[in-house]
């Protein structure tokens, strides 16, 4: 049986023991508990250098073992019932609204092909990141990246470098770009679930925003002007020649793209007293017709997609299989490190904790946002949202006013440093395996980092000492 298989057996197996909650006290729990997360993180980053076919072929079972290093020992410490409440919690509350969110999205956006091939100079590529910029905060990074990024690899196809598009791509559309509503990346949008009002954000970071996503365009056009003014650049013959009409096929996906927009802003606004208990995890009746009508829409994209769009966008379902295989893993093992995070000062992770507070008690903007941004760079962003935003107080009225600088950067935080690695958000695991497909040599966990830490950390910096004080 393989080991994703095994997962699913051991929820069967704990089936008797529903009665027990799916909290923990994160702070009896000792630090290996965390060696399956790390295990992962650490198998992504190395595995994939080393042995890149064995990762390529046995991936989700190496993801899977990982699963079963941390269940099996857990139910064999707290009990199976324990075990099985803290799977299904990590499924229904977190893990299944999340890929069918992103399955909708990556499936959406995946009907739509935008016809015609224009040359990727740098002020075509530039006004591609910006557009996709824009269209992050209302559409999601997930369904811009995925709207775009077949494009802008087809406009450049010709050209022997066009990482520093992709990398690029990653650090605005996929991440920073989404930072304005809670539609443009989930951190946000559970922090409009709590209570935070739905234009906080774009009121209040916008100037983060814009100084971050200006500079990253503005260091993107030198550098891909550079590569431009060079004739070795180029290929000698361009698998898809120059076009000068644009247009798009699959237009019904826009209206599905506008019911999933309605469904996500629905299940924030809705409020309904009807709860059902699935296995000890409470599920809210407007959460479940989010994500049945999100079902529905990926479905009715799949029906009403003409076959042709799908062949001519080389859509597949590899990216998305990926994703949901690594954040399967992820969701489950992160369940301890989170527990010991919210235990706070008493928890295995204080002093982290401790860090964000000043002397006086009160809380420092600066360390929340480097706190939540270097957790959100290797853990779930949404998560790590959550974890912040409680240890900040957690009542949204007193975070939007009294405590706005506070509640700011760890918004800042959670977003824009998800472009740190691959796996701080999916999208950017999304667009990697999209691009490797598509014949483009993208860097290493490693190698991404480098170019991460090298341009992205020095603006987290200087945005640190303007707005973060």
């Amino acid at each position: 049986m393989k080991p994703m298989h095994w997962l699913v057996a051991a929820a069967l197996w704990a089936l008797p023991g529903w009665a027990l909650a799916a909290d923990m006290d994160g702070s009896a729990l000792p630090l290996w508990w965390g060696v399956p997360f790390a295990g992962i993180l650490l198998s992504i980053a190395l595995i994939p250098l080393l042995a890149p076919i064995f990762w390529h072929h046995h991936f989700g079972k190496v993801i899977g073992a990982w699963g079963l290093a941390f269940l099996l020992p857990f139910a064999v410490v707290f009990g199976p019932g324990a075990a099985g409440v803290n799977l299904v919690h990590a499924l229904m509350a977190e893990y299944v609204p999340f890929v069918v969110l992103l399955t909708a999205l990556y499936t959406v956006a995946g009907g739509i092909y935008i016809r015609g091939n224009l040359k990727g100079s740098p002020v075509l590529n530039t006004t591609l990141l910006a557009l996709g910029a824009v269209l992050a905060s209302f559409m999601g990074t997930t369904g811009a990246s995925m709207l775009l990024i077949r494009p802008l690899i087809r406009a450049n196809d010709n050209r022997r470098h066009s990482v520093h598009v992709v990398v690029f791509f990653i650090f605005i559309v996929s991440n920073a770009g989404g930072s304005l509503t809670p539609l443009g990346d989930p951190p946000l949008f559970l922090g409009f679930l709590k209570g935070i009002d739905f234009f906080w954000t774009v009121a209040h970071i916008y100037q983060e925003t814009l100084f971050l996503v200006v500079v990253l365009l503005g260091i993107f056009y030198a550098i891909d002007s550079w590569y431009f003014r060079h004739p070795e650049d180029f290929r000698r013959v361009d698998p898809t020649p120059t076009t000068l009409s644009i247009g798009f096929d699959g237009k019904v996906n826009f209206a599905l793209l506008g019911v999933v927009v309605a469904l996500v802003l629905l299940s924030g606004f809705w409020k309904s007293p009807v709860v059902f208990d699935v296995a000890g995890t409470p599920v809210g009746l407007p959460g479940l017709v989010r994500d049945v009508g999100l079902v529905l829409v990926t479905l009715a994209s799949l029906a009403l997609t003409p076959p042709k769009v799908h062949v001519d966008n080389q859509f597949g379902w590899a990216p998305m299989q990926e994703v949901a295989k690594l954040f399967a893993g992820i969701f489950l093992t992160i369940i301890p490190v989170i527990a010991m995070l919210k235990a706070g000062v008493h928890g295995p992770f204080g002093a982290i904790v401790s860090a964000v507070t000043r002397t006086d008690g009160t809380p420092d903007p600066a360390m929340y946002f480097w706190a939540t941004g270097l957790l959100s760079s290797f853990l779930d962003n949404a998560p790590t949202y959550l974890v912040f935003f409680n240890t900040a107080g957690g009542d949204p009225v007193t975070l939007m006013t009294a405590l706005a600088p506070t509640l700011a950067a760890v918004s800042a935080g959670a977003v824009f440093m998800g472009a740190n690695t691959y796996i701080g958000n999916a999208p950017n695991l999304m667009v990697k395996a999209i691009a490797e497909d598509r014949g483009v040599r993208m860097p290493s966990f490693f190698g991404y980092m480098v170019w991460s830490c090298g341009i992205l950390l020095p603006l987290f910096v200087i945005m640190t000492f303007i707005w973060f004080r």
